[in-house]
């Protein structure tokens, strides 16, 4: 269990933090100040997201002499074996609480930031690539995602949906803002400007606005009256990792959640390729992005309603059914009003799976440990994403056509959707709407 966040008594800056978090909440449930501050840290996860290196591939590319497949690889092999130190992250969690795990996390990816204006190339840029994903893209995501699920329990689908709309938002902002640096201060600079900014918000928010669980300040998760007896209840039906890792659903959920990172990769990937391949033009294929962002951000919390609704399963299931439809409709593709079909669906499909990837280990498996459970969750999942294009760009090279190849792998997020039938609560309770119970 992580350690209590507690005020020491009524006076100093951690009473002060205390007694201006109850005043708040005396208004609004302080959990949603928390989703807000975990969404803040997926949008300030930016410079390390795939959409914000883009932009400085090009400028990297041309200053140190590398191609983009030297760059790419690099980038790959960096997010692979930072996926690896996950788990870690997540046992620091258990340990040390969201509060000053994402502190200290904000501070390391600005330095990453800072140390990657001044990368000379080779194994320096691999290295550098490695720390900002480990630091952004992995340690801060799981400490965001972590903090609103010790906050709650039956409205959690929906606070997590809202907290991956900064996501969103760091998709349609950092791109921009990383353009306007490199053209206004070059390639080097604009990244001591992204770790100048990363410090300045998001470590002080996160130092101060932060508590690791509601239990901290007399709460209970949702805003719901306290019950000692109930919350210890909570506890004592936590499963630690090495538990998780002995149950039947650990390996239903990561085999779901692999296939959806996997695949999902091999689209945004490949998306414009195939659809070029297929008759479309260049911009008509691009287009489908900015329709698939749209539904996914409408998406999100619809969907984060109905986990919290209804049985978990069959949710569940929908999305991975919507992976296998989307992977149908990109070899279908083949003029503006398909693939404007296709990009409804892909969005759907982002949205649900983007929900369940936060949603369901704490569904199943309690917050006592949930750092290190999630964080070997997240890591199976991100190694996915690392092998995601491979199938698609092996079976491109050998046949030349990509249709066959996606209607194969539109069988695996099937065959996932169909163990979801099987799929229990380990911790003894009956499978159903996590509104209908607590954890």
């Amino acid at each position: 269990m992580a350690p209590a966040d507690t005020p020491s008594g009524p006076s100093g800056a951690a009473g002060l933090r205390a007694r201006t978090a109850l005043g708040v909440n005396r208004s609004v449930f302080y959990g949603w100040v928390m989703a807000a501050l975990a969404g803040l840290g997926y949008f300030a996860s930016g410079p390390a997201q795939s959409h914000t290196f883009s932009v400085f591939i090009g400028p990297l590319g041309r200053d140190l002499g590398l191609s983009s497949t030297e760059i790419s690889s690099a980038y790959g092999v960096a997010t692979l074996a930072a996926s690896f130190c996950l788990p870690l992250v997540g046992r620091v969690l258990d340990r040390m609480g969201p509060r000053r795990t994402g502190t200290g996390v904000a501070v390391l990816l600005g330095l990453a930031c800072l140390l990657f204006s001044l990368v000379p190339g080779g194994i320096w840029l691999a290295l550098g690539f490695a720390a900002l994903r480990f630091s952004g893209q992995g340690a801060l995501m799981l400490t965001s995602a972590n903090l609103v699920s010790q906050w709650f329990d039956r409205k959690r689908g929906f606070a997590l949906s809202l907290m991956a709309l900064g996501f969103s938002l760091s998709m349609a902002v950092h791109p921009t803002l990383a353009e306007w640096l490199i053209d206004l201060v070059g390639w080097r600079q604009a990244w001591v400007w992204l770790a100048i900014s990363t410090w300045v918000v998001l470590a002080p928010a996160f130092l101060l606005l932060a508590f690791d669980r509601p239990e901290v300040l007399g709460l209970a998760p949702d805003g719901a009256a306290p019950v000692a007896a109930g919350a210890a209840h909570a506890e004592a039906r936590s499963l630690t990792l090495a538990e998780a890792l002995r149950t039947p659903t650990f390996y239903i959920i990561a085999a779901g959640l692999f296939s959806g990172s996997m695949l999902v990769t091999s689209l945004h990937f490949f998306q414009v390729s195939i659809f070029e391949h297929q008759g479309l033009s260049r911009d008509a294929a691009t287009l489908t992005f900015s329709v698939a962002a749209v539904v996914m951000v409408v998406t999100m919390p619809v969907f984060g309603r109905m986990l919290d609704r209804f049985p978990t399963p069959p949710m569940f299931a929908i999305a991975l059914g919507l992976m296998a439809l989307a992977l149908l409709l990109a070899g279908m593709v083949d003029d503006v009003a398909t693939a404007m079909i296709y990009g409804v669906v892909f969005g759907l499909n982002n949205g649900t799976n983007i929900a369940c990837h936060s949603y369901l280990w704490p569904r199943y498996f309690g917050r006592r440990h949930l750092g290190s459970v999630q964080g070997t969750g997240q890591m199976i999942g991100v190694v996915g994403a690392s092998l995601g294009p491979l199938p698609l760009g092996i079976a491109f090279d050998l046949t030349g056509v990509y249709a066959p190849t996606l209607l194969a792998l539109a069988a695996l997020p099937l065959a996932c959707a169909l163990l979801t039938v099987v799929l229990r609560d380990p911790r003894g309770a009956p499978v159903q709407a996590a509104g209908q119970k607590s954890e």
